[in-house]
């Protein structure tokens, strides 16, 4: 009795299906784990924003831009649970900029490709120079 085996033939139109199948998915999780990452920075920055406003109530004053995470986290009690950081940038938290006069501020993440930024003016307006981040402001 003869066994027969798999060809080399069959085994490589096998490997080109398996290939043809992993090259259509890996694009549609990226696009899923881009959109979850969108969603997660929308809820963080509205989270912080909440966690500001909430130290202007008690304070009368925005926290100041440098180690804003870390004021919010040691209040008491603390108007966060943890320091968030921006799911485009891992390892760093998301931006906060006070405008100059203290009285407007922005919280964004850099969004996709990680290059946005934005700032407030005194006035209140925001402007974004580059990218298209994802943000929350008292101001306009």
């Amino acid at each position: 009795m003869l066994k027969r085996g798999f060809t080399i033939i069959e085994l490589l139109i096998v490997m080109a299906v398996i290939a043809i199948l992993v090259s259509i998915g890996i694009p549609s999780f990226r696009a899923m784990q881009t959109e979850g990452w969108k969603t997660k920075s929308e809820k963080d920055v509205m989270a912080l924003k909440i966690a500001v406003e909430a130290y202007y109530k008690n304070h009368g004053a925005f926290p100041a831009e440098s180690g804003y995470q870390t004021t919010l986290l040691s209040e008491v009690p603390p108007m966060l649970e943890s320091s968030l950081d921006d799911p485009f940038k891992p390892g760093t938290p998301y931006v906060y900029d006070l405008s100059p006069n203290g009285s407007y501020y922005v919280i964004y993440s850099v969004g996709v490709g990680g290059s946005g930024a934005m700032s407030v003016l005194d006035t209140g307006n925001v402007t974004v120079s580059a990218g298209s981040p994802i943000h929350s402001s008292n101001g306009w």
